[in-house]
């Protein structure tokens, strides 16, 4: 789900420019009575708890269907090592992202500036330590990130609904989900995104589990292979799509200054992978176990998996996951004029490429290698690269890291690491793989991956004619 927009009236309602101003930030506020109110225990969010299930939400969802996938494409040893290495990565960025809005807030709010009615953006923090370029850069990955992971999760909602109704090909309904879309360019803001982050886990963790128990009671397949790795185009694929999975910072500086506190989010993107671990890791080993070669051709687990009660109930849950919020406007023509524009390309970019899997390893080493990786650590860099930046820094470098140095030597580990394997390898066979499914289905491909059509059964020749 897109929390970006959704944050906005949470942040605004919610932040405060002074640590010390809420005492007891994870309780409810009360209502007049000096009850808790049910209204607020759902909606008034800003707590840790809040941050914690807001991360942990976005870090995996429509993604989690295709790990089984990349699996195949790696190999059990190599698919269970890349995980938690860009689990990790991802949470270091992350940590790096929340430094550098603390280093950025701190300096502002010692010029006097408040940000109670306004809310930081990711750009704004580049913007503000390393300068206009930065923010430029910042913002166009972002945006089109952001604008990507919107297709994908267009693509995975057709690709979900078409194994519980396969009357539809997957295009058709692409139209229909970009339809329902574009109405919802009418429907205003949510107050809050407490009982919404809440649900969205709940969602992808019954996902989760009913994945990886479905696949145990199914057991292996006849004749099960498990030949991954066998190519390196394959292989730097499959990479590459874990790189995405644990790439969902786009957000993540929307969720800190929506926090009472936000100092304190330095390790809850951490705590929110180490949960995200018991949900991706166990479905895709075990996927991958009944399933084997079959998933290299199945990108989405669902297409292998029984048809059952369960399974219709996960396809349900998924689509649910991704609702989208919305701006708050008083003009709803406004609201609506404003948000065609971005849900029409959305739209055509999913019917053109509906490459579910491919794509996400496309994003992935072309713009989330940058977006949640390069940038954050090349910035953390660059903002404390002079004696006086570290001498005054808002943070310093956690205990386990020691020294400045130890820190420096890690973010260019990170840098050369994903430029070279992440976008270098990874967009080179990400970008081979997809180019293969177009010449494979074409642009605008009907069904992709669907099961073939039964042939009519064969009808006797007719007899030859008479000879004269």
């Amino acid at each position: 789900m897109s929390v970006a927009m959704l944050a906005q009236k949470e942040a605004e309602e919610s932040i405060v420019p002074d640590e010390t101003e809420h005492e007891g930030e994870d309780q409810p506020e009360r209502d007049s009575s000096g009850g808790f109110s049910f209204k607020s225990l759902l909606w008034h969010g800003g707590s840790v708890w809040d941050a914690w299930f807001s991360c942990a939400s976005n870090q995996v969802a429509q993604v989690l269907l295709t790990l089984p996938y990349s699996f195949s494409q790696l190999g059990m040893i190599s698919g269970i090592i890349l995980q938690i290495f860009y689990g990790i990565i991802g949470s270091w960025t992350a940590y790096l992202i929340s430094v550098l809005y603390i280093e950025f807030r701190t300096r502002k709010e010692k010029e006097n500036v408040n940000f109670k009615n306004h809310v930081i953006q990711w750009f704004e923090v580049l913007d503000g330590l390393l300068g206009p370029y930065w923010k430029a850069v910042g913002l166009a990955f972002n945006c089109t990130f952001l604008l990507f992971g919107s297709v994908i999760q267009l693509i995975a909602c057709a690709s979900n609904i078409y194994y519980i109704d396969d009357k539809l090909d997957k295009r058709t309904w692409t139209y229909i989900f970009g339809a329902c879309c574009a109405t919802t360019v009418f429907i205003p803001s949510f107050h809050n995104y407490r009982i919404w982050s809440f649900l969205g886990l709940a969602m992808t963790t019954y996902t989760a589990w009913y994945m990886a128990i479905a696949a145990l009671v199914h057991g292996q397949v006849e004749n099960v292979t498990h030949s991954g790795p066998a190519k390196l185009v394959l292989y730097f694929t499959g990479a590459t799509n874990i790189l995405y999975t644990f790439g969902g910072h786009a957000v993540t500086v929307e969720i800190m200054h929506a926090m009472w506190k936000p100092q304190k989010f330095k390790y809850i993107y951490l705590l929110a992978t180490l949960y995200v671990f018991t949900l991706t890791l166990p479905s895709a080993a075990v996927v991958y176990w009944a399933f084997g070669d079959e998933l290299l051709d199945h990108s989405n687990a669902f297409s292998l998996l029984p048809k059952t009660r369960f399974r219709d109930a996960a396809v349900i849950l998924m689509l649910i996951h991704q609702v989208i919020g919305m701006h708050d406007t008083k003009s709803i023509c406004l609201r609506a004029l404003v948000r065609l524009p971005v849900v029409i390309p959305v739209w055509f970019l999913a019917i053109i490429f509906p490459f579910f899997g491919p794509i996400n390893s496309a994003v992935g080493a072309l713009l989330v290698s940058f977006t949640v990786y390069i940038i954050p650590a090349l910035a953390h860099m660059l903002t404390y690269r002079s004696a006086s930046a570290r001498q005054n820094a808002a943070e310093k470098p956690p205990a386990f890291m020691r020294s400045w140095t130890a820190m420096y030597v890690f973010n260019a580990f990170i840098v050369i690491w994903i430029l070279v394997v992440g976008f270098g390898f990874g967009g080179w066979a990400s970008m081979t793989n997809f180019v293969k499914q177009i010449d494979s289905f074409g642009l605008f491909a009907k069904c992709y991956q669907c099961k073939p059509l039964s042939s009519p059964p064969a009808t006797a020749a007719a007899p030859p004619p008479p000879h004269h």
